[in-house]
Parts: C-alpha cells; structure tokens; sequence
C-alpha cells in the first residue's frame, strides 16, 4: 500500500495560490472546467485537482493549464527566461554531473 506523501507548509501554500490564480484565469476569460480541460488535455477531476491546490499532478500539466489561461509563472518575458535559461546552463556546466558519498571514515577520534 502507496504511503501517502506529506507536502511542506510553503509547497502547500503555493500550490494553493497557483490553483487560485489558474481558477481566476479561467473565470476571467469566461472558459468553463470542461472548455479548458478539453483544451488542456486533462480529465475534469483533474482540473478541479489543480483548482483545487491539491498536489499530485504533472508539474508540466499545471504549468500548461496555467498557460492557456493566460498565467505568467515567472516575472520575467520570454527574452529575459532565455537569458536565465542560458546563464543556469553555463552554471550547470561548471558544477559536477553528479553528487557521490563519501566513502572513507574520517578518523576524528583524538
């Protein structure tokens, strides 16, 4: 039996707020659950889901439901994202592929 998965008190608060924000959006360009979530891709339950702040759906689903709405997720147009997205990939590449334990015991007894 699946454990169910607890969720930050900021996560939470987020994911309420970005399903506000996507019910808000929908409401103002006058779509219904059912016009969006056809539009989206999605089943009705889960668009109540997003709505909702309920956590368990796609990220990129909710990011593209709050798209057609017309939602911004970030401040910034889309020059200035491909700018960040530049900068984080030449700090990518500067950080090591991978993160590895290590595997010596430190001798600290004195």
């Amino acid at each position: 039996m699946k454990r169910p998965r607890s969720y930050s008190r900021v996560t939470q608060q987020t994911l309420s707020v970005l399903g506000k924000l996507i019910k808000a959006g929908r409401l103002d360009r006058e779509l219904t659950a059912a016009d969006l979530s056809e539009r989206a891709g999605i089943s009705r339950k889960t668009l109540r889901n997003i709505e909702k702040g309920e956590a368990g759906t796609e990220i990129g689903v909710v990011f593209e439901v709050s798209t057609l709405v017309g939602g911004r997720l970030f401040d910034f147009d889309d020059r200035v994202g491909a700018i960040h997205d530049a900068r984080l990939e030449e700090r990518l590449t500067l950080l090591p592929k991978r993160v590895r334990q290590s595997r010596q015991e430190v001798d600290d007894d004195f």
